[in-house]
C-alpha cells in the first residue's frame, strides 16, 4: 500500500501486466504499461518500489519480445529513479538476462550501457568487463549496427575503468572492431582506439601505450592486406 495516488487506479495499472488479460482484452497491453512503467515508479518514489517490483519482474520475463525490449530501452532510466542500493539488488539481474536476449532487446541495454554502468558501484561494475566482448557477438553479422553502438559506448565507457583493464579488456574489443567488414564500424573504431591511447597517456601510463601503439605497428603498419595498412593510416589521421 501506498498514498502518492490513488490505490485503485495502481490496482488498474498493475492488474494489467496478467498474461490473461493480454491474450483477452489487449495484445499490445503489456507494452504499454513496459512503456509507462518508470513514469510510475517516478511519480511513486523509490520508497514505494515495493508496490512495482514484482510487476517489472513479471514484464521483464514477457514472452513478447517487444515487451521485454521496452524495459531494455528504461532500465538506465529506471536505475536512476531507484538508486544505486535497489538498482543493485532489483535491477542488475534483469539488466543480466538482458544481456542474453535476443539482438532486438540486447540493443536497448547496448544503447545506455555507460549510463547504467555509470550508475553501479566499481566493484560491480568491474564484473561487466568479462561481458562487454559478447556483445562483439550478435544473432545477425550483418547487423552491424550494433557493433558500431558497441564502439560508441565503449568511448564513453573508457572513463569508468583504470588504464590496466582497458587495457586487458577493451583493448581486444577495439582491435576486433577495427578490423570488423563494413567502414562504418571500422571509422568508429579509429577513433575508439585514439581514446584508449589518449587514455593510457592521460593516466601516465606510458608502458601501456607504448605497447598499444607497437601492437598496432604490428598489426595493421605491417599488415599484408591493404585495408589493414589503410586503417593504420586512418588511426594516425584521427589521433
Amino acid at each position: 500500500l501506498q498514498d502518492v495516488i490513488p490505490q485503485p487506479l495502481l490496482d488498474q495499472y498493475l492488474s494489467m501486466t496478467d498474461p490473461a488479460r493480454a491474450q483477452t482484452v489487449d495484445t499490445e497491453i503489456a507494452k504499454h504499461c513496459a512503456y509507462s512503467l518508470p513514469g510510475v515508479a517516478l511519480t511513486l518514489g523509490r520508497q514505494n518500489w515495493h508496490c512495482l517490483k514484482d510487476t517489472y519482474e513479471t514484464l521483464a520475463s514477457d514472452v513478447q519480445w517487444k515487451v521485454r525490449r521496452t524495459l531494455a530501452f528504461s532500465i538506465h532510466e529506471l536505475a536512476v529513479i531507484l538508486g544505486d542500493q535497489l538498482t543493485a539488488a532489483d535491477l542488475v539481474p534483469i539488466f543480466n538476462g538482458f544481456l542474453k536476449d535476443l539482438d532486438e532487446v540486447r540493443i536497448g541495454v547496448l544503447k545506455h550501457l555507460y549510463d547504467f554502468l555509470k550508475l553501479l558501484h566499481a566493484d560491480k561494475r568491474r564484473e561487466y568487463l568479462y561481458q562487454l566482448q559478447e556483445f562483439v557477438v550478435t544473432d545477425n553479422s550483418r547487423n552491424w549496427r550494433f557493433r558500431y553502438e558497441l564502439a560508441e559506448q565503449l568511448i564513453l565507457i573508457l572513463e569508468l575503468y583504470n588504464p590496466n583493464d582497458v587495457y586487458d579488456y577493451l583493448r581486444h574489443i577495439a582491435l576486433t572492431l577495427c578490423s570488423d567488414k563494413v567502414s562504418e564500424v571500422r571509422w568508429i573504431s579509429f577513433k575508439l582506439v585514439v581514446a584508449i591511447l589518449q587514455k593510457f597517456y592521460a593516466n601516465s601510463a606510458n608502458a601501456l601505450g607504448l605497447n598499444f601503439i607497437n601492437e598496432l605497428v604490428v598489426r595493421f603498419r605491417h599488415c599484408s592486406k591493404w585495408v589493414g595498412r589503410q586503417a593504420f593510416a586512418f588511426i594516425c589521421q584521427v589521433g
